[in-house]
């Protein structure tokens, strides 16, 4: 599971920062990746990667404004042309599917592969998904509708001891399935084997925590507690808390204190205004670490592998 950020600037574009997009790259565990905004230009960005477009699978928009949303006809237009067949599935607030049905009439673009729209419940939801995956929702503060999506992978059963078993010289076969289900087995010899006792500890799903912009609100709280990942907005600096709130955005250290009280592994802080370059956007990430030392800045094109944690 990694996060791959597209775009990591507010408002517009800039030669440093393109605007929010962010991929959740889950090729290992369900060979998608998940696509949370789509800022104009995020198509040209992901040329500067590997990601593939037939590949990305659900889209999750946060909000509705521009520099969130302004990228989805020609990303949606593209991955038709790029020979996309497979299903895709758009997430957003009440008015995401006028704007996509209108932007793709108009253009009198045709997609060669199945466009689902699905508008979200303003109050919140949860949405479930093959395998036990699942992404809760909650509208955030920002003016206008913004969302909040804590994404949370099912927990995977222990692995089976194969190094434990190799003293029983136990032929390939069946055998192995019915221990790693925890069958109790008799081999040929006589001896009885349970399978529990050849089974690693089961691994905690991870949880990713992936902010649209807003203010600070009980709701983040919720949606970050215990996560091994949050992305947060950073638009300001903590001097700047006055202008942040009369914008409905956050600041460094709002975001930061939202991490430590929810428990947090990791910290990322995106949605970096223009007017932080070089050692200004530095100060942000210090002004964070000093609260929440497990804090980054990301820039645009950057990858991070999700860690695992124990949750104390």
């Amino acid at each position: 599971m990694k996060l791959l950020f597209l775009g990591t600037g507010a408002g517009v574009p800039a030669k440093n920062r393109n605007v929010s997009s962010l991929a959740l790259k889950l090729l290992d565990e369900l060979n998608e990746v998940w696509l949370f905004d789509c800022g104009e230009s995020t198509q040209h960005q992901i040329l500067h990667t590997t990601l593939k477009p037939r590949k990305i699978t659900k889209i999750f928009i946060t909000h509705l404004h521009g520099d969130h949303i302004f990228g989805l006809p020609g990303f949606l237009s593209s991955r038709s042309f790029q020979g996309g067949s497979e299903p895709l599935t758009v997430y957003g607030p009440k008015g995401i599917q006028p704007f996509i049905q209108s932007a793709l009439r108009f253009s009198k673009s045709k997609l060669l592969y199945p466009l689902k729209i699905v508008e979200l419940e303003e109050t919140g939801g949860t949405l479930k998904f093959a395998n036990g995956w699942k992404v809760d929702y909650l509208p955030l503060n920002h003016g206008i509708l913004s969302f909040g999506f804590r994404l949370t992978e099912p927990d995977a059963v222990g692995e089976l001891l194969v190094d434990q078993l190799k003293v029983y010289n136990i032929p390939n076969g069946p055998i192995f399935g019915q221990l790693k289900r925890g069958e109790v087995v008799t081999l040929a010899d006589g001896t009885v084997l349970n399978g529990k006792d050849f089974l690693a500890p089961d691994r905690k799903g991870k949880v990713v925590t992936i902010l649209g912009d807003t203010r600070p609100t009980p709701n983040i709280q919720v949606l970050a507690q215990n996560a091994n990942a949050l992305v947060h907005e950073c638009t300001f600096e903590a001097s700047e808390a006055g202008m942040a709130h009369k914008y409905c955005h956050s600041t460094s250290h709002q975001a930061a204190k939202v991490a430590k009280e929810a428990n947090v592994k990791q910290l990322f802080l995106n949605h970096i205004s223009a007017r932080y370059l070089g050692r200004d956007a530095k100060r942000l990430e210090l002004e964070a670490q000093a609260i929440f030392p497990q804090t980054i800045l990301v820039n645009d094109l950057e990858e991070y592998e999700i860690e695992s944690w124990e949750v104390n």
